[in-house]
């Protein structure tokens, strides 16, 4: 007598849901193997250091400021690649307008040639600043029709006009003449506190401060919009929402952390020169992918914090590799290329290789 199956509904649903545990269990499990592969080589690199010549604790302090520093570019970089979707080359020109509107703001003159020191007023304006070349890139995206690579181009070719006006034509300016904003706190606190540990917090509390902001304003009305609106455009339209505005908003905002790392990192080194913001798109495109590398592609709360976290890992990955016999000073952006190439690859081979682990279950199970 032949039997018959009445497939269950609950049944299938638990199956389900365990075949998603699995697949959820086996990239938790893949981004634990990549951490502890990376930790493994750090741990091996700074042993053989020890053994030759000894650690060089200054490299590694000074690869974490500027991971944190960078850390706001990768936020950055963050809403417009992932939230909005949309490629921005703004960023370039943008960086360089944070570095330039902070070191003007330094090394300000008045007329009778007293140079005023304004770091901190320098760096709010230098956010405003880069959410200014933000919005015009959006609106030449939204209002003009422009195609969004070439609007980010568009504007990163004018702003190298006005970042060298800002500089008072000239394409590199330095603060010694000025009181930046690590010395002026230095001397707040009394002058006798570590250079080393002021240049540690100051970085730490703007990140702190971008993560706590941004986590905050994504939960609102006006973020849930703009999250809504690079998930599904046409859903957007159709429930009324001004989707030109959201594009707008999220850009600037995104071009104003830009900024705002530009600002901090002329602070740090003490002068802004035209050419730093050379390829700071594929930094901070670098820093999201390697975060997302580790803490996958989650909520935005923990997007934030993985770009911030894939920002320190990458100035890591630059110092250690710079660090190896063979690698000479003037090969950074040829380490630089390799390290966002692989980067950028993770994700592509990750995803081959738990298709081709799925196809040999599939017919193992056939």
């Amino acid at each position: 007598m032949a039997t018959f199956y009445y497939p269950c509904p609950r049944l299938q649903s638990a199956e389900r849901d365990v075949s998603s545990f699995k697949l959820a269990e086996r990239d938790v499990s893949s981004f634990k193997l990549a951490g502890r592969v990376f930790f493994l080589l750090l741990f091996l690199f700074t042993k053989r250091k020890r053994r030759e010549r000894g650690f060089e604790m200054t490299l590694m302090v000074g690869s974490l400021q500027l991971g944190l520093i960078y850390g706001l570019l990768a936020l950055g970089i963050y809403i417009t690649f992932r939230i909005l979707g949309i490629p921005d080359l703004t960023a370039d020109g943008s960086f360089t307008l944070g570095m330039s509107v902070s070191a003007a703001m330094t090394v300000l003159q008045t007329a009778d040639g007293t140079v005023l020191s304004l770091p901190g007023l320098g760096i709010f304006l230098a956010f405003l600043a880069g959410m200014a070349a933000g919005a015009v890139t959006g609106c030449l995206q939204t209002k003009l029709g422009i195609h969004p690579i070439l609007s980010g181009i568009l504007t990163m070719s004018g702003l190298y006009t006005v970042n060298l006006l800002i500089l008072g034509s000239r394409s590199n300016v330095s603060l010694i003449n000025g009181v930046g904003l690590f010395d002026s706190l230095n001397l707040m606190l009394g002058g006798d506190v570590d250079k080393n540990l002021i240049r540690t917090v100051i970085p730490v509390l703007f990140c702190v401060a971008a993560f706590l902001i941004l986590s905050w304003f994504f939960r609102t009305h006006l973020g849930l919009c703009i999250r809504a609106t690079g998930n599904n455009e046409d859903m957007v339209t159709a429930s009324s929402i001004n989707v030109d505005a959201m594009k707008i908003t999220a850009i600037a905002i995104a071009n104003g952390c830009v900024a705002l790392s530009g600002a901090v990192l002329a602070q740090y080194q003490g002068y802004a020169d035209l050419s730093s913001g050379t390829g700071t798109v594929v930094v901070g495109l670098a820093s999201v992918i390697i975060g997302e590398v580790f803490f996958g592609k989650r909520s935005v709360v923990i997007g934030f914090a993985s770009a911030i976290t894939g920002a320190v890992i990458y100035r890591f990955l630059i110092a250690l590799a710079l660090k190896i016999d063979g690698f000479p000073a003037y090969a950074l952006k040829l380490v630089s290329a390799v390290i966002v190439i692989i980067a950028l690859s993770i994700p592509t081979v990750q995803a081959k290789l738990r298709f081709a682990r799925q196809k040999r279950e599939a017919k193992q199970h056939a």
